[in-house]
């Protein structure tokens, strides 16, 4: 029997975070208010052509983060410089929807960042302007999911949020209501 449990950050969503924007930006109507649209988790991999194992082992560790199929990605054309032929795989990438988005974001913030080392928060200026925020990790270890002793290589890997917002303080609001931890902003009198 499987039950259909509402993640807790969809659900405080709904009952506070949509309160709080409403509030905080004027909006007229509950569907002005911004929402978190979808996660894209890539992995880059740099030297895969020499190392097939390698794409299978970033296959593994990113389907045991997100719960959810990875997809290899392919060079759309071959560059020279670079050693890489149209279609030799290049990366590894998976897009969180729904309830698995939620359920991702959920681990990421409250168990995953804690567990970077000298961790002092995420740059508040890697938004793109369109209301979407992109950031990246330097190791896969830090999610409780990966067995350390089991890790071929430690990848990187960059994370999107991408929003329903308008701008970028939209979006800074929205992710700061969710508990993201943003590094505290200066103002201009202070240092």
């Amino acid at each position: 029997m499987t039950m259909n449990k509402i993640p807790r950050l969809q659900e405080m969503y709904k009952k506070e975070i949509i309160a709080h924007l409403t509030k905080t930006f004027g909006y007229s109507n509950s569907m002005e208010v911004p929402k978190l649209d979808k996660i894209s988790v890539s992995v880059g991999l740099g030297n895969a052509k020499e190392e097939p194992a390698q794409v299978e082992n970033c296959v593994k560790d990113l389907e045991l983060i997100t719960g959810q199929h990875a997809v290899v990605t392919r060079a759309k054309k071959a560059i020279s410089n670079f050693k890489i032929r149209e279609g030799d795989p290049v990366g590894v990438r998976v897009t969180l929807r729904r309830a698995r988005m939620y359920e991702f974001l959920d681990r990421l913030i409250n168990v995953t960042i804690p567990r970077v080392r000298d961790f002092n928060g995420l740059s508040d200026k890697a938004f793109d302007g369109f209301g979407n925020y992109t950031f990246g990790l330097k190791e896969q270890v830090i999610f409780p999911e990966i067995d350390y002793d089991k890790v071929d290589r430690v990848r990187g890997m960059n994370i999107t949020l991408t929003t329903t917002a308008k701008n970028d303080q939209e979006c800074y609001e929205l992710l700061k209501a969710f508990g993201f931890p943003f590094k505290r902003r200066t103002t201009q009198t202070e240092g």
